[in-house]
C-alpha cells in the first residue's frame, strides 16, 4: 500500500504588540483669577504743540533805502585823516543786465494752464548770491495768470547763475528774467 505522506508546512502566525493603554490624567483643579472691579486708568501722555509757520511762496521785494537828509556842517578843529583802505560799507543788491545762465530757467506748462489756454510772458525780479544762486524771485509783470507766475517762479528758482562779478569779487545782483509761456 502506498501511503500518501503529506507534509505539513508551519503555520504562519501574525503577533501585534499593543501598547498598554495609559489611564487618563486625573482632572486638573481650575485655577482662581481675580476679577477685577474697575478697569485701570490709562494716563495718555501730553503731547507737545509745536508752532506752525506758514511761509508766502510770493516774496516781498525790500524797500529802496532811504536817503538820509544831511545835516547842516559845522566848522569845527580839523578832524584825523581818514584810514586810507577804508573798505565801503555794504550796499543793497543793485539790478543789472549782464549775467549769464549755467542753468537757464527750464519752466513747466502747468497742466490746469494748458487745458484753460493760458499764455503768457511773466518777467520776474531774482536776488542771484555771490555764489549764482537765487535767493529769491518776485514777480516783476505778471503774464495775467497766477499758475503761469508761480510756475516760471519755481523755474527761476531752480535755475543756476554765473556769480555777477565787481572789481574782481563776486556780488550779489537783481536781474530781471523774462519767461514765455506759449502753446504750440
Amino acid at each position: 500500500m502506498v501511503r500518501n505522506t503529506v507534509q505539513r508546512l508551519p503555520q504562519v502566525v501574525d503577533v501585534t504588540f499593543v501598547a498598554p493603554v495609559e489611564p487618563p490624567p486625573p482632572p486638573s483643579t481650575p485655577k482662581t483669577v481675580e476679577v477685577a472691579l474697575k478697569a485701570p486708568t490709562m494716563v495718555m501722555p501730553q503731547i507737545p504743540q509745536l508752532p506752525i509757520v506758514i511761509e508766502n511762496t510770493i516774496t516781498v521785494p525790500p524797500a529802496p533805502p532811504k536817503s538820509v537828509e544831511s545835516a547842516p556842517v559845522v566848522a569845527s578843529a580839523p578832524a584825523a585823516p581818514a584810514p586810507a583802505a577804508a573798505p565801503p560799507a555794504p550796499s543793497t543788491p543793485r539790478l543789472v543786465s549782464g549775467v549769464e545762465y549755467i542753468r537757464a530757467p527750464q519752466p513747466v506748462y502747468p497742466s490746469i494752464a494748458r487745458r484753460m489756454g493760458e499764455t503768457g510772458v511773466v518777467t520776474l525780479r531774482v536776488l542771484v548770491s555771490e555764489k549764482g544762486t537765487p535767493e529769491q524771485a518776485t514777480v516783476q509783470q505778471s503774464s495775467g495768470s497766477q499758475t503761469l507766475d508761480e510756475a516760471g517762479r519755481q523755474a527761476a528758482m531752480r535755475s543756476l547763475f554765473k556769480p555777477y562779478m565787481e572789481d574782481g569779487k563776486p556780488v550779489a545782483v537783481y536781474v530781471l528774467v523774462p519767461i514765455n509761456f506759449r502753446l504750440s
